[in-house]
Protein backbone atom coordinates (compact mmCIF):
# COMPACT_ATOMS: atom_id res chain seq x y z
CA UNK A 1 0.00 0.00 0.00
CA UNK A 2 1.49 3.60 -1.00
CA UNK A 3 2.75 5.34 1.55
CA UNK A 4 0.12 7.19 3.45
CA UNK A 5 -2.52 4.81 2.72
CA UNK A 6 -4.81 3.29 4.52
CA UNK A 7 -7.86 1.01 4.24
CA UNK A 8 -11.23 1.99 5.10
CA UNK A 9 -11.18 -0.21 8.10
CA UNK A 10 -7.97 0.89 9.53
CA UNK A 11 -8.91 4.54 8.81
CA UNK A 12 -11.47 4.16 11.42
CA UNK A 13 -9.38 2.80 13.84
CA UNK A 14 -7.25 5.62 13.97
CA UNK A 15 -8.21 7.47 17.43
CA UNK A 16 -8.43 10.73 17.34
CA UNK A 17 -8.27 11.20 13.68
CA UNK A 18 -10.73 13.86 11.87
CA UNK A 19 -12.29 12.43 8.63
CA UNK A 20 -13.67 14.16 5.76
CA UNK A 21 -15.32 12.34 2.58
CA UNK A 22 -15.30 14.02 -0.70
CA UNK A 23 -16.68 11.86 -4.49
CA UNK A 24 -16.32 12.54 -7.99
CA UNK A 25 -19.12 12.36 -9.82
CA UNK A 26 -18.85 11.67 -13.43
CA UNK A 27 -20.93 10.07 -16.20
CA UNK A 28 -20.46 9.39 -20.04
CA UNK A 29 -21.43 11.70 -23.11
CA UNK A 30 -21.60 11.67 -26.61
CA UNK A 31 -21.59 15.18 -26.99
CA UNK A 32 -18.97 17.60 -28.27
CA UNK A 33 -17.22 20.82 -27.87
CA UNK A 34 -17.48 23.64 -30.95
CA UNK A 35 -19.64 19.93 -32.68
CA UNK A 36 -15.97 18.36 -33.18
CA UNK A 37 -13.45 18.20 -30.02
CA UNK A 38 -15.20 14.98 -28.20
CA UNK A 39 -15.92 15.77 -24.46
CA UNK A 40 -16.05 11.93 -23.28
CA UNK A 41 -16.94 12.34 -19.89
CA UNK A 42 -18.51 14.52 -17.23
CA UNK A 43 -16.50 15.20 -14.52
CA UNK A 44 -18.08 17.49 -11.64
CA UNK A 45 -15.38 19.36 -8.90
CA UNK A 46 -16.35 22.91 -7.41
CA UNK A 47 -15.04 26.14 -6.97
CA UNK A 48 -14.87 26.69 -2.81
CA UNK A 49 -15.34 29.68 -0.53
CA UNK A 50 -11.55 29.82 -0.51
CA UNK A 51 -11.05 30.05 -4.46
CA UNK A 52 -9.73 26.46 -4.62
CA UNK A 53 -10.91 23.61 -6.69
CA UNK A 54 -12.22 20.90 -4.71
CA UNK A 55 -14.52 17.95 -4.61
CA UNK A 56 -18.11 17.85 -3.01
CA UNK A 57 -18.29 16.54 0.86
CA UNK A 58 -16.92 17.44 4.04
CA UNK A 59 -16.56 16.51 7.36
CA UNK A 60 -17.72 13.63 8.72
CA UNK A 61 -18.08 11.77 12.94
CA UNK A 62 -18.10 8.03 12.15
CA UNK A 63 -19.24 8.05 16.00
CA UNK A 64 -22.63 10.07 14.96
CA UNK A 65 -23.10 8.24 11.82
CA UNK A 66 -21.05 6.23 8.58
CA UNK A 67 -18.57 7.58 6.15
CA UNK A 68 -21.56 7.11 3.46
CA UNK A 69 -24.36 8.64 5.51
CA UNK A 70 -22.38 11.27 6.18
CA UNK A 71 -21.20 12.18 2.77
CA UNK A 72 -24.46 12.23 1.47
CA UNK A 73 -25.81 14.67 3.88
CA UNK A 74 -23.01 16.81 3.11
CA UNK A 75 -24.05 16.44 -0.56
CA UNK A 76 -27.78 17.52 -0.27
CA UNK A 77 -26.06 20.44 1.74
CA UNK A 78 -23.83 21.85 -1.31
CA UNK A 79 -25.78 20.47 -4.68
CA UNK A 80 -29.41 20.63 -3.09
CA UNK A 81 -30.21 16.40 -4.45
CA UNK A 82 -30.21 13.82 -2.69
CA UNK A 83 -27.48 11.11 -3.52
CA UNK A 84 -27.02 7.83 -1.92
CA UNK A 85 -23.33 7.12 -1.19
CA UNK A 86 -22.72 3.23 -1.23
CA UNK A 87 -19.33 1.26 0.24
CA UNK A 88 -18.86 0.26 -2.76
CA UNK A 89 -17.95 3.65 -4.15
CA UNK A 90 -15.12 3.96 -2.21
CA UNK A 91 -11.72 3.96 -3.43
CA UNK A 92 -8.88 4.91 -0.78
CA UNK A 93 -8.50 6.41 2.76
CA UNK A 94 -5.06 8.29 3.30
CA UNK A 95 -3.77 10.96 6.10
CA UNK A 96 -4.09 14.05 4.67
CA UNK A 97 -1.49 15.51 3.12
CA UNK A 98 0.88 18.47 5.06
CA UNK A 99 0.13 22.72 5.35
CA UNK A 100 3.43 23.20 6.04
CA UNK A 101 6.43 21.07 6.33
CA UNK A 102 6.73 21.66 10.08
CA UNK A 103 2.92 20.82 10.21
CA UNK A 104 2.15 17.36 12.20
CA UNK A 105 -1.52 18.22 12.46
CA UNK A 106 -2.22 16.12 9.45
CA UNK A 107 -1.29 12.75 10.86
CA UNK A 108 -4.70 13.27 12.49
CA UNK A 109 -6.40 14.35 9.51
CA UNK A 110 -8.06 11.55 7.40
CA UNK A 111 -9.72 11.93 4.00
CA UNK A 112 -12.30 9.65 2.33
CA UNK A 113 -12.52 9.46 -1.39
CA UNK A 114 -15.12 8.20 -3.45
CA UNK A 115 -16.22 7.99 -7.37
CA UNK A 116 -19.70 7.34 -8.19
CA UNK A 117 -20.70 7.01 -12.21
CA UNK A 118 -24.72 8.07 -12.69
CA UNK A 119 -26.09 8.93 -16.01
CA UNK A 120 -25.50 12.62 -18.13
CA UNK A 121 -28.91 13.72 -17.08
CA UNK A 122 -28.06 13.27 -13.55
CA UNK A 123 -25.40 15.33 -13.42
CA UNK A 124 -27.34 18.18 -15.26
CA UNK A 125 -29.59 18.07 -12.67
CA UNK A 126 -26.84 18.22 -9.89
CA UNK A 127 -25.43 21.08 -11.33
CA UNK A 128 -29.33 22.89 -11.71
CA UNK A 129 -29.85 22.04 -8.23
CA UNK A 130 -25.95 23.13 -7.24
CA UNK A 131 -26.88 26.58 -8.71
CA UNK A 132 -30.76 27.13 -7.27
CA UNK A 133 -31.30 24.94 -4.31
CA UNK A 134 -28.41 24.21 -2.27
CA UNK A 135 -28.25 25.82 0.96
CA UNK A 136 -24.49 25.83 0.61
CA UNK A 137 -24.05 27.66 -2.55
CA UNK A 138 -22.80 31.36 -2.57
CA UNK A 139 -21.38 29.61 0.54
CA UNK A 140 -19.33 27.33 1.17
CA UNK A 141 -19.31 26.31 -2.29
CA UNK A 142 -19.21 29.10 -4.98
CA UNK A 143 -20.53 26.97 -8.02
CA UNK A 144 -19.82 23.61 -9.98
CA UNK A 145 -17.65 22.66 -12.57
CA UNK A 146 -16.41 20.40 -15.29
CA UNK A 147 -13.40 18.90 -16.11
CA UNK A 148 -11.87 19.67 -19.12
CA UNK A 149 -10.49 16.07 -20.55
CA UNK A 150 -9.43 17.46 -24.41
CA UNK A 151 -6.94 19.16 -25.54
CA UNK A 152 -7.40 22.46 -28.14
CA UNK A 153 -5.27 23.27 -30.57
CA UNK A 154 -3.68 25.91 -28.74
CA UNK A 155 -2.62 23.70 -25.40
CA UNK A 156 -5.91 24.73 -23.43
CA UNK A 157 -8.60 22.12 -21.89
CA UNK A 158 -6.95 19.65 -19.35
CA UNK A 159 -3.59 21.22 -18.92
CA UNK A 160 -4.68 24.69 -18.03
CA UNK A 161 -7.31 23.07 -15.66
CA UNK A 162 -4.54 21.29 -13.78
CA UNK A 163 -2.58 24.44 -13.60
CA UNK A 164 -4.91 25.89 -11.16
CA UNK A 165 -4.89 25.83 -7.21
CA UNK A 166 -6.56 22.47 -5.50
CA UNK A 167 -7.37 22.13 -1.99
CA UNK A 168 -5.35 19.46 -0.22
CA UNK A 169 -5.12 16.14 -2.44
CA UNK A 170 -7.76 16.90 -4.78
CA UNK A 171 -5.35 17.18 -7.66
CA UNK A 172 -3.67 14.01 -7.06
CA UNK A 173 -7.10 12.45 -6.41
CA UNK A 174 -8.45 13.60 -9.94
CA UNK A 175 -5.27 12.68 -11.59
CA UNK A 176 -5.12 9.19 -10.22
CA UNK A 177 -8.61 8.74 -10.95
CA UNK A 178 -8.35 9.79 -14.30
CA UNK A 179 -5.89 6.76 -14.62
CA UNK A 180 -7.68 3.87 -12.53
CA UNK A 181 -10.99 4.17 -14.54
CA UNK A 182 -9.68 4.54 -18.04
CA UNK A 183 -11.10 8.31 -18.38
CA UNK A 184 -7.48 9.78 -20.03
CA UNK A 185 -4.63 7.61 -21.42
CA UNK A 186 -1.63 7.94 -19.72
CA UNK A 187 0.47 9.20 -22.38
CA UNK A 188 -2.08 11.89 -22.55
CA UNK A 189 -2.33 12.82 -19.21
CA UNK A 190 1.03 12.72 -18.52
CA UNK A 191 1.67 15.54 -21.58
CA UNK A 192 -1.45 17.42 -19.92
CA UNK A 193 0.64 17.66 -16.55
CA UNK A 194 3.63 18.27 -18.41
CA UNK A 195 2.39 21.49 -20.12
CA UNK A 196 0.51 22.32 -17.17
CA UNK A 197 3.95 22.81 -14.91
CA UNK A 198 4.97 25.28 -17.66
CA UNK A 199 1.76 26.91 -17.53
CA UNK A 200 2.22 26.96 -13.74
CA UNK A 201 5.59 29.00 -14.30
CA UNK A 202 3.94 31.46 -16.57
CA UNK A 203 1.29 32.31 -13.92
CA UNK A 204 4.12 32.84 -11.28
CA UNK A 205 6.24 35.65 -13.41
CA UNK A 206 2.90 37.21 -14.57
CA UNK A 207 1.69 37.33 -10.86
CA UNK A 208 5.35 38.37 -10.50
CA UNK A 209 4.44 41.41 -12.65
CA UNK A 210 1.31 42.70 -11.92
CA UNK A 211 2.53 43.02 -8.07
CA UNK A 212 5.74 45.43 -9.44
CA UNK A 213 2.43 47.45 -10.86
CA UNK A 214 1.08 47.86 -7.31
CA UNK A 215 3.75 50.00 -5.37
CA UNK A 216 3.13 50.40 -1.44
CA UNK A 217 2.13 53.51 -0.13
CA UNK A 218 4.58 55.33 2.34
CA UNK A 219 3.83 57.76 4.67
CA UNK A 220 5.49 61.22 4.33
CA UNK A 221 6.73 62.66 6.84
Amino acid sequence: MASGQLSRAEALASPGCRHACHVMLFSDTKIQLFGRIPIRHIILMQMRFDGLLGFPGGFVNPLKETLETGLSRELSEELGVALQISVEDHVDSCHAPASSPSSSSSSRFITHFYVKKIEEEQIREVERAAATTATDHGHEVLGMVRVPLYTTKGGGGLSSFLSHSFIGNARSQLVNTLLRFNLVAPEELHKALTHSMKIHTHTGEDLRAVTTLIKPKTKLF
